[in-house]
């Protein structure tokens, strides 16, 4: 299932449930129906959100190239890492700060 994440500053980010669940977890919000996070939590999420990034990099090249290589008969290992997944929605985040605004998702 997809999650839209649409805020007046950027264009609509979409990623999957998952992903949006965690990314969500890391700022200290739950994946509801709908939700927001309004103009004032902006800056607090944007720190907890970049402070999980960097500990996933880091805990990832402690492991190196072998961390998340498989489970089971299963390669989870790709090229986009957490990082590169998140960015869309740390970037709408930090303009919908600029432009005080909030970010609003609905499944």
């Amino acid at each position: 299932m997809l999650v839209t994440f649409q805020s007046r500053a950027t264009p609509d980010v979409v990623m999957l449930r998952d992903l949006a669940a965690y990314l969500l977890g890391a700022i200290g919000k739950r994946l509801g129906e709908r939700g927001v996070i309004a103009h004032e939590e902006m800056r607090g999420a944007i720190i907890r959100l970049e402070a999980t990034l960097e500990e996933d990099a880091k805990i990832a090249q402690e492991h190196g190239p072998n961390f998340h290589a498989t489970v089971g008969d299963h390669s989870l290992r790709t090229r986009a890492g957490l990082r590169h997944r998140a960015l869309p929605f740390l970037d709408m985040l930090r303009q919908a700060e600029l432009q005080d605004a909030a970010v609003l998702w609905g499944l």
